[in-house]
């Protein structure tokens, strides 16, 4: 059953479609950076995007920030939001479920077939900004700052200052995918959810994006302090802290936490759904 699914997911044109969109934004901005020099040179401006001009291999990290806020959770909501609805608006699910198919079991096919989208989506903009990265600004030489610091090949300075080794860069950066995969992944398993609610697939997406919309809201006003973390949204961006020395683990480990949270509530909601609801008449 998980192979069908994935097969079925790599066939579809919207989710190379997808792909296609999330690896071509930060690869435009790249260029333009590259191209016009407006981003400040080391010393001047934001010490972050200082460095991704000055050391390529840093670039994956802006891409990754760039594609986070707006555009991955878009793609994740589209995926997700036709898991089941697509299959029921056109008659597929009712064919599926009159098969001796357990419910539990469909359902789980579907969300290790989001799982697979959206570490794919995460790793693909990491590859290909870093790709791209390289080739607009190469591999740099120099720590940002006010004095630059010569550092070995391949080493790039981390958020504190103290220089990352290639070797350690790398770990780095896949644990990073592997965070942010998991961020993408709750909403996918909500998405899921939405999708046994409904036959439109638009409308389990748009579900999707309503939670992200209605989480970020939530995060700047104080009357929602009390629940601020436990919002999907306010742990997406703890992976910076990844590329700091020390790397500072408990706001990763908190916020890999809340969202497997997210990804068994919503799971167990979508499967509670499904199996009371009626599909094969």
């Amino acid at each position: 059953m998980i192979g069908v699914e994935l097969a079925l997911m790599l066939r579809r044109r919207r989710v190379w479609l997808c792909w296609a969109l999330l690896c071509a934004l930060p690869a435009l901005v790249a260029v333009l950076l590259a191209v016009t020099g407006l981003a400040p040179p080391p010393g001047r401006g934001q010490a972050f995007l200082s460095a991704v001009v000055s050391n390529g291999q840093i670039y994956p990290a802006a891409a990754l920030a760039l594609v986070l806020p707006v555009f991955l959770p878009i793609t994740v909501a589209v995926v997700s939001g036709d898991a089941v609805a697509g299959e029921a608006s056109t008659g597929m699910l009712r064919y599926l479920l009159v098969r001796p198919v357990s419910r539990l079991r469909l359902l789980a096919a579907k969300l290790v077939s989001v799982a697979v989208f959206t570490l794919l989506s995460v790793a693909l903009v990491t590859v290909t900004s870093y790709i791209v990265g390289i080739a607009a600004f190469g591999f740099g030489g120099s720590t940002g700052g006010a004095t630059p610091t010569v550092v070995g090949f391949g080493a790039v300075p981390s958020l504190s200052g103290p220089v990352i080794e290639p070797v350690d860069l790398v770990t780095r950066t896949m644990l990073t995918v592997g965070y942010l995969a998991l961020c993408m992944l709750a909403l996918g398993a909500i998405g899921i959810f939405f999708s046994t609610l409904t036959d439109s697939p638009l409308a389990a997406a748009l579900g999707v994006l309503a939670v992200v919309v209605t989480s970020a809201s939530l995060q700047p006003l104080d009357a929602a302090g009390a629940i601020e973390q436990f919002l999907p949204t306010t742990h997406w961006l703890a992976w910076v802290d990844l590329f700091r020395d020390p790397v500072l683990y408990d706001s990763v480990s908190t916020g890999a936490l809340v969202q497997l949270s997210y990804v068994a509530v919503a799971f167990g909601a979508a499967w509670a759904n499904l199996a009371t609801k009626d599909v094969t008449s």
